[in-house]
């Protein structure tokens, strides 16, 4: 290689201090150019600052800050000890994704509205064992059917002239066999007017919550509650009142004296069956809620999470099933055992709620998944939707009882629970003194991972929600081995 003194800079580097361009960026744009063409190679080590100046005939301040910009680029490589090197293509281009991510990473220059209450609380962990507070096993899912539908509506749809036409038909048919099918398993009575589909169940809960709230109104939840409602509630700009929950569900006598001292705009519910609790509202308490909310003028805002797992041959239909004051928005999700993007979220409510709805959905989401929506149409109305429920039901029906099983065997006389009716999820409640967080990281030593969204601890409360669902009878047993092995070390040590 060439010494660095003997390359003829002059002959490639030319400076125009007439120019409008900075002389520092003339520098940068040359080098690089240079580099392009191949007249500095790989490797070719520069001449020091000083040198380099006197060659160019420029301020050293403005050479530096030519390198550093060269630097960022990935173009030139500036050890202290060594001095300044030209990189080779491949070490340009890696450099070159440092220096985006490192610039995307900057703060940027303009104002915009923050907020200090939306947060992303999901954890994601590479532990080979993992509680999650209650989600279907991806692993059960019955990707053969949805297959064959979909080649099915393919092949049907590739002639179609005016796709503009099919997409009408397809989102009447679809809302239609859609709202049949809700009349049928969970006791509504609502037309397709009645109803607005979304892509998952979290924007539908968004949606309502956005447009039912305004700033300064009051919203009652139970409590203990789920996190992401309580985001888009303070994040609405509402007061939040905390009712607690007993064995019967939310305590409608604390509600109703709240109520008669406070202007209450809704009450967010998780249904019939308590997130995170898992307790099921009492039929009395149901009857008081309904009655309660035309008395006072509240909505009840009924969200439904997990209806697709129950486990008892005598459902228990939602509030939406027996209201007649329209005093009830009910959301919920469908086939949350699909693979993702199959699922669907939806809004039960009176249609000219659901109309405004619509309005705010055109503009997050205007198009329509015809094939997805085709499909899962011909999955409801040819009954298949039935059959892999029956399915799925009884497959988490086992696994729920293996798991409560477990519990006892491993943690009796350390834990208080119930085995749930509905969901894929256990609440348990911790016996004796031992904070959470220490449980949390001695299960990670051991490889086990505890989200810190199914753990809940105050003065008054120990309790984890932990979710079977996703695990199959071995990792059951390895999953709560870790847990008990780590409490026993925990206080152990305490």
């Amino acid at each position: 290689m060439d010494s660095p003194v003997q390359i003829p800079f002059k002959s490639f580097i030319q400076l125009d201090s007439s120019a409008s361009t900075p002389i520092y960026l003339q520098i940068v744009f040359e080098f690089i150019k240079a580099i392009q063409l191949g007249l500095l190679p790989e490797g070719t080590k520069l001449p020091g600052t000083r040198i380099l100046c006197k060659l160019l005939v420029v301020n050293r301040n403005t050479l530096i800050k030519a390198f550093q910009d060269l630097e960022s680029q990935g173009f030139i490589a500036i050890s202290p000890s060594k001095g300044t090197f030209i990189l080779s293509s491949q070490k340009q281009a890696h450099q070159k994704e440092i220096g985006a991510a490192s610039r995307a990473a900057t703060a940027s220059h303009f104002n915009f509205k923050r907020s200090a209450i939306l947060e992303d609380p999901i954890e994601v962990s590479e532990l080979p064992l993992q509680f999650n507070d209650g989600l279907p096993d991806a692993r059960l899912v019955h990707t053969d059917v949805l297959a064959s539908l979909y080649v099915s509506k393919l092949k049907r749809n590739k002639n179609k002239k005016v796709w503009g036409q099919v997409q009408q038909q397809t989102r009447q048919n679809f809302k239609k066999q859609f709202s049949n099918y809700l009349n049928v398993t969970r006791g509504l009575k609502i037309a397709e007017a009645n109803l607005l589909t979304t892509t998952n169940h979290e924007i539908g809960l968004y949606l309502v919550l956005k447009l039912l709230i305004s700033t300064g109104d009051k919203v009652v939840i139970a409590s203990p509650g789920y996190y992401q409602s309580n985001m888009s509630i303070l994040d609405s700009g509402a007061e939040i009142i905390s009712v607690p929950v007993d064995q019967d569900g939310i305590d409608t006598v604390r509600l109703r004296k709240i109520c008669e001292s406070n202007t209450i705009r809704l009450l967010y519910l998780t249904s019939v069956f308590h997130y995170p609790t898992t307790i099921a509202l009492s039929a009395k308490r149901r009857i008081e809620l309904l009655e309660m909310a035309r008395h006072f003028g509240f909505i009840i805002v009924e969200d439904d999470y997990d209806f697709d797992f129950h486990f008892d041959n005598n459902t228990i239909l939602p509030l939406a099933a027996i209201d007649s004051n329209d005093v009830v928005v009910y959301i919920g999700s469908f086939a949350k055992s699909l693979p993702s993007g199959f699922g669907y979220g939806f809004v039960s409510a009176p249609a000219n709620f659901i109309e405004e709805l619509e309005k705010h959905q055109r503009i997050l989401s205007s198009g329509v998944d015809v094939i997805k929506e085709q499909v899962l149409a011909d999955w409801i109305q040819e009954g298949e939707v039935h059959r892999l429920s029956k399915k799925n039901k009884k497959n988490y029906k086992e696994r729920r009882d293996y798991f409560v099983k477990l519990l006892d065997e491993k943690f009796r006389g350390k834990i208080n629970f119930h085995t749930p009716h509905r969901g894929l999820a256990v609440w348990v409640h911790w016996l004796g003194q031992f904070n959470l967080i220490k449980l949390r990281k001695k299960c990670m030593e051991n490889g086990l991972f505890l989200p810190k969204t199914i753990l809940y601890q105050d003065k008054n409360l120990t309790a984890s929600r932990l979710g079977f669902g996703s695990m199959d009878l071995k990792e059951m047993e390895k999953a709560l081995s870790v847990l008990s092995d780590s409490l026993y070390d925990l206080l152990r040590l305490t």
